[in-house]
């Protein structure tokens, strides 16, 4: 008899079950299910280059600062025989 009331006792009833399902729905409104924020691309500021073949880049300000300047003041001719060449 008194092993049959432990076994009672281990099951979950209905009234045992409806707290777990209620606080197990209540976490996420409580932040503990909160993923970490992510730095979108959106965020970054870009700048407007142009290639050899005359089309349009966007690239990241932050790209720019870590490249390698080559020639800092370029004449008009080196830039039009850049172009050309490309």
């Amino acid at each position: 008899m008194e092993n049959s009331n432990k076994e009672e006792k281990k099951q979950i009833s209905r009234r045992g079950f409806l707290p777990l399902l209620g606080s197990g729905l209540i976490l996420p409104l409580l932040s503990f299910g909160k993923t970490p924020t992510i730095k979108s691309d959106e965020d970054d500021e870009y700048q407007i280059l142009l290639k050899p073949d005359g089309s349009v880049v966007k690239v990241k300000k932050s790209v720019l600062d870590k490249a390698k300047v080559v020639e800092k003041s370029i004449s008009n001719k080196s830039l039009l025989g850049w172009l050309k060449n490309k």
